[in-house]
């Protein structure tokens, strides 16, 4: 199958960072794995979430050029499901672009599939005053829909005033998909396989507390089991192992 032209080829962008996860390990020059709970600051990550996060083969490997995020059971009260979660921190980030992701999704009530992005330094403050951008998010009780969205201090899901767009998984939603946004100094734009369905645009004056994505984010891929979104329909033990595939990341900027 042919692929569709990429942004490095038209309209002046430039490709500055891509991982094909070509080799057998973690790069670890552009990744790092999480790892825990959360506790004792954050337990749960701020979310309920159920997993614990590691980077045991069990939960994070790289076979025939796929990176696997599985979230996995385990007989263990403190900790009953063991996840992964790797960012680009080591990296840096990035301050506007095109960024991509290929990802196929699980199948699995509780499951939680994220693509996110956080800021290198919280420019304006703690969360959400510095911003949090959701490329992608799945809620397994909802399968084949995806939301992206946008948190701000005025705009977050703690007040249920998110900028927020979902869409429908086209074809076949147990397949492999393009996650991307489009993010420049005015508006964030997203897009699954190229087809956009959601857009949040700067307001005319510029307010900090409305759009605080002027300053460099860097990537977040995990699986989450449970917590207050993924778990609203409880959690299915019989999905698991349940399995987050990711083919390639891309970054493009403008020349």
């Amino acid at each position: 199958m042919i692929s569709p032209a990429q942004p490095s080829e038209i309209n002046g962008w430039h490709l500055v960072f891509e991982d094909n996860f070509n080799i057998s390990t973690l790069d670890r020059d552009n990744w790092k794995a999480i790892l825990g709970n959360g506790c004792p600051n954050n337990c749960g990550f701020g979310n309920h979430e159920r997993q614990t996060y590691t980077s045991n083969p069990d939960n994070l490997k790289i076979t025939n050029g796929k990176l696997r995020i599985t979230a996995r059971r385990r007989e263990d009260k403190e900790s009953p499901y063991f996840s992964a979660k790797i960012t680009s921190e080591p990296m840096g980030g990035w301050q506007y672009g095109k960024i991509s992701v290929r990802a196929k999704l699980p199948n699995g009530v509780g499951t939680w599939p994220a693509i996110w992005m956080m800021p290198v330094v919280n420019k304006y403050g703690g969360w959400p005053k510095s911003g949090e951008i959701d490329i992608m998010e799945h809620v397994g009780y909802d399968y084949g829909t995806i939301h992206g969205t946008a948190h701000t201090q005025t705009f977050n899901h703690k007040i249920n005033t998110q900028k927020s767009g979902h869409a429908k998984i086209p074809n076949n939603p147990q397949g492999f998909h393009v996650y991307s946004i489009v993010w420049t100094s005015n508006s964030i734009i997203w897009s699954i396989d190229d087809k956009i369905y959601f857009t949040f645009t700067k307001g005319k004056e510029h307010d900090v507390q409305q759009w605080p994505f002027d300053q460099p984010f860097y990537l977040i891929l995990n699986l989450a089991v449970g917590g207050n979104w993924g778990g609203q329909q409880g959690i299915n033990n019989n999905a698991f192992p349940a399995t987050f595939a990711i083919d390639w990341v891309r970054v493009w900027q403008k020349k």
